[in-house]
C-alpha cells in the first residue's frame, strides 16, 4: 500500500512516520513556517510547502491521506481556520492529540473511553480541536499522545551538563512515548482504518518523572542528580504546569485494534536504545 501523505505542521513525530512511510514508496508533503526547517525536510525526502503564504488547495488534491499536527491556540486549529476541507476526500485523516485531554486522575488510570476533563489551557484547547476536527466529517482518526521523547529529545544532554534536575512530588505519573512507537502505531491505523477511532500512544509502563533522569545517570555512569521537592523548586510557570496532572493512561486499544507490539514499552528500553545510537558512527 502506498500513497500520499500531507502532513499539515510537519514536525517530530511526523517526520519519524515520513523515515517509515518513504522508503516504502509513499509521496510526503510537509507544510512548515521556515524557509530554513525547508530546506531540512527536502534533504530528508520530504516535499516542503511553506505555509502560511502557499495555496494548498493542489496539495489537498493530490492527497490521499492526511495527518494533522499543529498545536491549536486559542482561536482553535490553525489549518482548519485556513482551509476548505468540505469537498475534501481523503482515504485516513489523522489527528495528533495529548493525553491532556484527560486532565488529573491523581495518579489513576484512565483508557479512551475515560471522560474528557483538562485542567490546562492546553488540555481544553486540545479537546476544542478535537470536536472541530470531528465536526469536519473527515475519515478521523485521534491519536492522543504521551510525553514524547526520542533522538534529540532525551535527557542525556542535562545529565552530562550537570542540568538535570530529579523534582519529586510524591505520587506524581507520567506517560511516556517513543517517537519510533509514534510512527509506527500511526503506520498501523493508515494500514487499518477505522474513522472515529480514538488511540492512547503511550509505552507500559507511567514512571516518576525523577525515575527517568535517575536511569539515564546510571546508564551514562554519572552522579545521580539530587532531588529537589517539587513544593519548594524553582521552576518556570510552563514547567511546572507539567506536573499538575498526574496520571497513567491505557494503551490496550493500539494492540488490539492495530497489531501494535511496542519497540520500546518502558522508559528503560528506550533510553538504552537512544544512548546506543548515539553510539553509532554518523
Amino acid at each position: 500500500m502506498t500513497g500520499t501523505l500531507l502532513s499539515l505542521g510537519h514536525g517530530y513525530s511526523a517526520a519519524a512516520l515520513a523515515r517509515l512511510l518513504m522508503p516504502r514508496g509513499w509521496r510526503v508533503i510537509g507544510t512548515t513556517r521556515s524557509p530554513e526547517k525547508a530546506e531540512r525536510l527536502a534533504a530528508d525526502g520530504v516535499e516542503p510547502v511553506l505555509f502560511p503564504g502557499t495555496d494548498l488547495a493542489p496539495h489537498l488534491a493530490a492527497a490521499t491521506h492526511l495527518l494533522a499536527s499543529a498545536a491549536p491556540g486559542d482561536d482553535g486549529d490553525p489549518f482548519l481556520a485556513a482551509l476548505d476541507l468540505a469537498d475534501q476526500t481523503f482515504d485516513w485523516v489523522g489527528y495528533l492529540s495529548t493525553t491532556g485531554v484527560y486532565g488529573d486522575r491523581a495518579g489513576g488510570w484512565v483508557d479512551e473511553t475515560s471522560e474528557l476533563a483538562p485542567s490546562t489551557r492546553r488540555g481544553r484547547q486540545r479537546v476544542a480541536a478535537e470536536q472541530a476536527w470531528r465536526e469536519t466529517g473527515l475519515p478521523l482518526h485521534v491519536f492522543r499522545l504521551a510525553g514524547i521523547y526520542g533522538p534529540g529529545r532525551g535527557p542525556f544532554a542535562k545529565v552530562r551538563g550537570g542540568t538535570a534536575r530529579r523534582i519529586v512530588k510524591p505520587g506524581q505519573v507520567f506517560s511516556r512515548i517513543h517517537v519510533d512507537d509514534i510512527a509506527q502505531v500511526l503506520a498501523a491505523s493508515i494500514a487499518r482504518p477505522n474513522p472515529g477511532a480514538v488511540y492512547n500512544v503511550c509505552d507500559d509502563d507511567p514512571a516518576p518523572p525523577q525515575d527517568v533522569i535517575a536511569e539515564a545517570a546510571r546508564l551514562l555512569g554519572l552522579p545521580l542528580p539530587p532531588e529537589e521537592d517539587f513544593e519548594t523548586a524553582e521552576m518556570t510557570p510552563m514547567a511546572r504546569s507539567f506536573y499538575a496532572e498526574s496520571k497513567k493512561v491505557r494503551n490496550d486499544r493500539i494492540r488490539d485494534e492495530l497489531g501494535v507490539a511496542l519497540h520500546y514499552p518502558d522508559y528503560r528500553s528506550g533510553l538504552r536504545a537512544l544512548l546506543a545510537a548515539e553510539d553509532q558512527p554518523k
